[in-house]
C-alpha cells in the first residue's frame, strides 16, 4: 500500500480542488454575458425608440370604439285610428316612402267643407262687387234727382211770383169795386197754394241731395271692402284660402312618409291601435350615414385634430374590411362628466384614474354601402396624426 501511495504523482503547487473550478470558468464568462445583456437592452431601446419616432408618433389607437348615427323618431302630427301598417322591423325604407296610414273619414268632411268654404267666399266677394256696382249707380241716379228737384222748385217759384203779382193787383183794385171779393179771394187762395208749393220744392231739392249723399255714402262704403283687391286677394278669400290649406294638412298629415333613408327599428304601432299626436310609431337608423364615437385616452389627444384621417376595422367584417373616416370633432367632455353619478374626487382616498374622451370620427358613404354597419357594433380605430387637418 505504501509502494502506490508512493507511485502517485504529487499534485501542483497552488493547485485547487475540483470543486473551485466551476467559479473559475464563471468569473471568465460574466464579462461577456454583461456586455451581451447591455447590447441587447440598448438594442431593444433603441427598436423602441425608432418604433415611438417613426411608428408609434404618427398615429393612435382604440378598441373603446362604437357605431352611432342620427336616427329619426317616426311621430304623426295628428291623431287617429291606424288604417294601414306598410312596414316591419328591419325593412329597408327610401326617404318619402310611405310608412303607415291614419283613417282619414274625418278629415275627408273637414276638406269639402273647407272647399265649399272658398267657393262660398268666392261668391260672396263677387256679390260685394256688384253690390258696388249698384249703389254706384243709385248715387249716379240720385244726384240726377238734385237737379229735377231743382228745376221743380225754379217752378214752384215762378208760379209763386205770378200768384204774388196777381193778388197784389187784385187787392189793389178791389177798393174802387173793380174786383169782386169772389176773385179777390180767389186770388188770395192761389197766393196761398203757390207758397205751399214752393214750400215743397225747396224741401223736395234739399231731400234729393241728402238722398245723394247717402247713396254715396253706401258706395263709398261698399267699395272700402273690395278697395285694392281682387278675387284671389279679398280677406274672405284668404281666409277660406287659408282654412282650405289647414283641412288638406291635416288630410295629409293621415300619411306617414319617412324622413330619412335608412332601416325600421322597434316599431311599436299595429292596425287599429289609435294614437295620439308626437307619439313615437317606430325609428329609422340611417345606415347610410352612420360614425364612429372612438373613446381614446386622455394622453392620445394632444396631436389629435379634426380633419385627420382614420382607419377603422369592425368585428362584424374583420380585419379584411377597413373603414376610411375623418375626425369631424370632439365630445364637450368625458363621459365620466355626464354619467348619471359623476365622480368626487374631493376625497382623502383619490385615486388618478386616466379619463376616456369621445372624438366623432364621419365613415365614408361609399364604404357604408358596400359593406352596411349598424348602430352600437364595436370598432377598432387608429388616427393618423400626419395626415392635414
Amino acid at each position: 500500500m505504501s509502494d502506490d501511495v508512493q507511485d502517485r504523482p504529487a499534485s501542483p503547487e497552488g493547485a485547487s480542488a475540483p470543486e473551485g473550478s466551476g467559479s473559475v470558468i464563471e468569473k471568465k464568462n460574466r464579462k461577456p454575458l454583461l456586455i451581451g445583456l447591455a447590447v441587447a437592452v440598448v438594442a431593444i431601446a433603441a427598436l423602441y425608440f425608432l418604433y415611438d419616432v417613426f411608428i408609434g408618433s404618427r398615429s393612435v389607437s382604440t378598441d373603446n370604439a362604437y357605431v352611432g348615427g342620427e336616427s329619426a323618431e317616426v311621430t304623426p302630427l295628428t291623431s287617429g285610428q291606424i288604417a294601414e301598417v306598410l312596414v316591419t322591423d328591419t325593412q329597408p325604407v327610401r326617404k318619402g316612402q310611405i310608412l303607415f296610414r291614419l283613417d282619414d273619414k274625418d278629415q275627408r268632411i273637414s276638406l269639402a267643407q273647407a272647399e265649399a268654404g272658398l267657393e262660398y267666399a268666392t261668391r260672396r266677394y263677387g256679390q260685394s262687387l256688384a253690390n258696388e256696382n249698384a249703389l254706384g249707380a243709385a248715387a249716379d241716379a240720385s244726384a240726377t234727382q238734385i237737379a229735377s228737384a231743382i228745376a221743380r222748385q225754379a217752378s214752384a217759384r215762378a208760379s209763386l211770383d205770378k200768384a204774388q203779382e196777381d193778388f197784389r193787383r187784385r187787392n189793389a183794385l178791389a177798393g174802387g169795386g173793380a174786383v169782386s171779393g169772389e176773385e179777390l179771394t180767389s186770388a188770395r187762395q192761389a197766393l196761398a197754394s203757390a207758397q205751399a208749393a214752393a214750400q215743397e220744392a225747396g224741401a223736395a231739392v234739399a231731400q234729393a241731395r241728402a238722398s245723394a249723399n247717402s247713396a254715396r255714402r253706401q258706395e263709398e262704403a261698399a267699395r272700402a271692402l273690395t278697395k285694392g283687391t281682387d278675387s284671389g286677394t279679398a280677406p274672405e278669400v284668404l281666409l277660406a284660402k287659408s282654412q282650405l290649406a289647414t283641412a288638406r294638412l291635416a288630410m295629409e298629415r293621415t300619411v306617414i312618409r319617412a324622413p330619412i333613408d335608412g332601416v325600421i327599428a322597434r316599431r311599436t304601432i299595429q292596425v287599429g291601435q289609435r294614437i295620439e299626436t308626437g307619439t313615437v310609431a317606430m325609428q329609422i337608423v340611417p345606415v347610410g350615414a352612420l360614425y364612429v364615437d372612438a373613446n381614446f385616452k386622455e394622453d392620445q389627444l394632444g396631436k389629435v385634430r379634426s380633419g385627420q384621417v382614420a382607419i377603422l376595422t369592425s368585428d362584424f367584417y374583420g380585419d379584411d374590411v377597413e373603414f376610411h373616416g375623418k375626425v369631424v370633432g370632439f365630445a364637450g367632455g368625458t363621459g365620466a362628466a355626464f354619467s348619471l353619478i359623476p365622480a368626487q374626487n374631493a376625497t382623502g382616498n383619490w385615486i388618478k384614474v386616466v379619463q376616456r374622451l369621445p372624438v366623432r370620427i364621419e365613415l365614408d358613404p361609399k364604404e357604408l354601402k358596400e359593406h352596411p354597419l349598424r348602430i352600437g357594433l364595436s370598432m377598432e380605430a387608429k388616427i393618423d396624426l400626419t395626415s392635414k387637418d
